[in-house]
């Protein structure tokens, strides 16, 4: 399991901050049938019980705005992945059909309202992962978005850069058809779905639809 250090300038505004990780050993394919049906299932959940203002209610995303307003980031224009999602499946847009990993994240996402972390374990340089607050022009590129402005968004960087965002990702480890390992990481900075029972829900998925073994989880407290 990957090392994780949190900047105090991050505790100091969100004192409740826990990560959830996820290490494993998987088989990546495009997503099956079954799997779709349960994201659409999920859907539709979200698109009955919210309407599109109040998705910014729930605690886990109102909390990991609120962390972006204190850094200094407008969480209007750099959204968290998991509102973004939400948001999709309420304006009727849906979700975009991927592999089975992408897929699965977006499902817990979704279900947790947790912004999720998911990183390729074999392309993260070092054994650490910082969590830090993003810096002016540091060159930071969002999976599917080209350059992204991560100054004063959370950031984790390994020992080569920034690789992971609440609202994006990076190109460097993101998921491919060809990711054998990976480090999941269940980003709580309010409390939602209890942080044991979100990491339980993504390790049965990986289990039954990647062929997960060798899974490792723990929760970190700063």
């Amino acid at each position: 399991m990957i090392n994780i250090t949190i900047d105090p300038r991050i505790v100091q505004v969100c004192p409740l901050i826990e990560i959830g990780m996820l290490h494993a050993q998987v088989v990546n394919t495009p997503t099956s049938d079954e799997l779709w049906q349960e994201i659409e299932r999920e859907a539709k959940v979200i698109e009955n019980q919210y309407e599109l203002l109040a998705i910014n209610n729930r605690p886990a995303i109102a909390a990991t705005r609120m962390l972006y307003k204190k850094l200094g980031k407008d969480p209007g224009r750099y959204r968290v992945s998991s509102e973004a999602l939400c948001r999709r499946i309420v304006r009727g847009l849906g979700l975009y059909r991927l592999t089975a990993l992408i897929d699965i994240v977006n499902l817990v996402s979704v279900k947790s309202g947790y912004a999720i972390s998911g990183l390729d374990a074999d392309k993260i340089e070092g054994d650490t992962l910082a969590l830090g607050v993003g810096e002016k022009d540091e060159v930071y590129n969002g999976i599917g978005r080209g350059p992204l402005n991560i100054e004063g968004l959370p950031v984790y960087r390994d020992a080569k850069g920034g690789i992971a965002t609440p609202t994006s990702d990076e190109e460097r480890t993101k998921f491919t058809l060809d990711t054998s390992h990976v480090q999941i990481n269940i980003n709580a900075f309010g409390p939602e779905m209890p942080l044991g029972e979100a990491l339980d829900l993504t390790a049965a998925l990986l289990e039954k639809y990647t062929q997960a073994s060798v899974i490792t989880t723990s929760i970190y407290r700063p």
